[in-house]
């Protein structure tokens, strides 16, 4: 629908925006869009294109086709601060689309817009709260419909593992506080995998993301197995019994503990450990696991099929713990596994072992860590002098990268130059460039403005000791004369080093004193020409006679010169003629002759006779010049 005149304003404001969004004037003389692009081949304008067509979206000369600009990727921005303090943190860079963004029709950039980073890896002090309940316990002070509770976290099913679900303490309910929960808190509490932006990642033993370093059946990790021996069997009674009965005893540091029964319930069960016990006939059966604490772990009592049940530990075990099963009027049987601890019984007393990793070389743009190998007393794990263990069996020394992100870009600056002057005040400068730090061996200049502002000083103000007594000389004079060879003049001063007083020339090295007169040529005179004044008057005062003027050659300036071309004099001399007022007697036409007895009429008229009655009448012709 075209626009009304009213609209022009309008149209003006809407016309570069055309090839993305349209507008339209309706009937009510409103401007509306429903926010679809003009049609492919719309005339178009913008304030650097006077007549365009939109061509995918975008406002384009007319008639051409360009071609499409793929996206790339820009820099990715500094890591961010660690999430956590201990226990396994997450640290966040970001980057955009932009280098170049995509442009009329170009690919979009593929590849993650977003990474993430282990950091804090080391276990938290003993005693610390669990992360999901320091969590959980940042609302006790909110609200909740009006009325304020204490929080704690809900273990229990049905929940995503990386929403905050807490558990209103005291009363029957839980509720999801927050979607998500804080970056690096573990997703369940039997996993080292943990959240990151609300999805559970995986993580290795060492708490590093997308590390492949797993823990053995021993929960060692990345070792071999050789630190444990798998335990298992099936307990089953001969006869009734009228109390408890021993099942297993499992020793200290035990993991990966499991206890199933196979033809009753676990209620008959107890673990009986050196400090405390527990009853599993006093925990209520529910179709919901139950979480148990004892001997530095958490069991838990799962139902199973078939109206089973199972008792679970990930370990370790602090405390050695004996299985025992009431076997009364029904024979139990139970299947129990569990991994031990090897103990070892000639340890030495002295071994290598791998000092924490050195803090990274550099912030950014590829450092190095480095892990030193110490020799350790097995007893305390102290560290002893290196002479105390085996020089053959000694680890060798580790070393990885770190920190490889590039640096955020910044100013290199350069060492100041030299004093402009050695005296007094002068300046000097220095190389201020706007680099970012890619690798140890590659740097890239950037833009100014991609660096911290303000930007460090060029240049600065510097002082050396008074400056003695110079010359100083005022701007040249004009060349005189204007043309051809001429001379310049200026004035030379003896001033004081800050020019504020005029001294005497004596004061001034008279061997540095400037020129104050300097030749000079502007351009080559113009050449001397004839002048020549007004005609005089006539020599006859009736008839032919002659008139003279004066011709004189000239220089430029208007001097008398010799210079001038001698066949370019104009003439000096012309015949004139002067009208005679009556003519006398017989001197009529018919009658106008030269005497013929005169033979120097020719003479009469070259000495300007004829203005004499007398010789006008005798040489009539030739005065006339008839």
């Amino acid at each position: 629908m075209p626009m009304s005149s009213a609209a022009s304003s309008m149209e003006s404001n809407r016309v570069s925006e055309v090839c993305s969004e349209l507008w339209c004037l309706s009937k009510s003389n409103r401007c509306i869009t429903n926010s679809i692009p003009a049609a492919e081949g719309t005339l178009c304008q913008t304030h650097t294109i006077d007549k365009g067509w939109c061509y995918k979206r975008v406002c384009v000369p007319f008639g051409s086709r360009p071609e499409g600009v793929d996206g790339a990727w820009g820099p990715w921005t500094p890591w961010g601060d660690c999430s956590r303090t201990c226990g396994g943190g997450v640290s966040s860079s970001s980057r955009h689309c932009d280098s170049p963004r995509p442009t009329i029709g170009g690919k979009y950039c593929l590849g993650e817009r977003r990474r993430h980073r282990s950091c804090n890896t080391d276990d938290c002090p003993p005693g610390s709260q669990d992360f999901r309940e320091m969590q959980c316990s940042e609302f006790d002070s909110v609200p909740f419909r009006g009325k304020f509770y204490t929080w704690k976290t809900y273990r229990g099913g049905g929940v995503k593992a990386c929403s905050l679900t807490c558990l209103a303490e005291g009363f029957n309910f839980y509720t999801e506080r927050a979607a998500a929960v804080v970056d690096g808190t573990p997703c369940r509490p039997d996993t080292v995998d943990i959240c990151v932006s609300g999805e559970c990642k995986h993580v290795g033993c060492d708490r590093v993301l997308g590390s492949d370093l797993r823990e053995d059946k021993c929960r060692v990790c990345g070792g071999d197995g050789s630190a444990c021996e798998t335990i298992e069997g099936v307990f089953s009674p001969a006869s009734p019994g009228a109390g408890y009965e021993e099942v297993v005893w499992i020793p200290k540091g035990s993991i990966h503990i499991f206890i199933q029964d196979l033809n009753l319930s676990l209620s008959h069960l107890a673990l009986k450990g050196d400090q405390e016990s527990l009853l599993l006939e006093d925990v209520p059966r529910t179709p919901q696991p139950h979480r148990l604490s004892l001997a530095g772990t958490t069991f838990q009592l799962r139902p199973g099929p078939n109206q089973t049940q199972s008792l679970e530990a990930l370990g370790p075990i602090n405390a050695s713990l004996i299985v025992m099963v009431l076997a009364r009027t029904e024979l139990p049987a139970l299947r129990y596994r569990f991994n031990a601890p090897i103990v070892r019984d000639a340890l030495p007393p002295y071994s290598w072992h791998y000092s924490p990793w050195t803090k990274c070389s550099a912030q950014c743009a590829g450092g190095s860590q480095v892990q030193a190998v110490e020799c350790r007393n097995q007893l305390d794990s102290s560290a002893v002098a290196p002479h105390h263990c085996s020089a053959q069996s000694k680890l060798p020394k580790r070393q990885r990268a770190c920190n490889t992100e590039p640096c955020p870009p910044d100013w290199a600056v350069g060492n100041w130059s030299r004093c402009s002057r050695t005296c007094d005040a002068g300046v000097r400068s220095r190389s201020v460039v706007c680099l970012r730090r890619v690798s140890a061996a590659e740097e890239k200049t950037l833009d100014d403005s991609s660096c911290p502002q303000p930007r460090p000083p060029v240049l600065e103000a510097c002082h050396g000791p008074a400056c003695p007594p110079e010359w100083a000389a005022l701007d040249w004079s004009e060349c005189t004369p204007s043309c051809g060879p001429g001379l310049r003049h200026r004035v030379v001063l003896c001033k004081s080093a800050d020019h504020r007083a005029t001294l005497p020339p004596a004061h001034c090295p008279p061997a540095a004193k400037p020129p104050a007169t300097m030749r000079c040529n502007l351009r080559r005179c113009p050449p001397a020409r004839w002048v020549a004044g007004e005609w005089g008057e006539c020599s006859a005062q009736c008839g032919l006679g002659q008139q003279q003027r004066a011709v004189r050659c000239s220089s430029h300036t208007g001097q008398p010169s010799r210079e001038c071309a001698e066949a370019l004099r104009p003439p000096a001399t012309q015949q004139c003629e002067a009208k005679c007022d009556s003519p006398p007697p017989g001197d009529s036409p018919e009658e106008c002759k030269d005497v013929n007895k005169v033979a120097y009429c020719p003479l009469v008229l070259k000495f300007q006779f004829c203005s004499r009655a007398y010789f006008r009448q005798m040489c009539c012709k030739t005065c006339h010049g008839r």
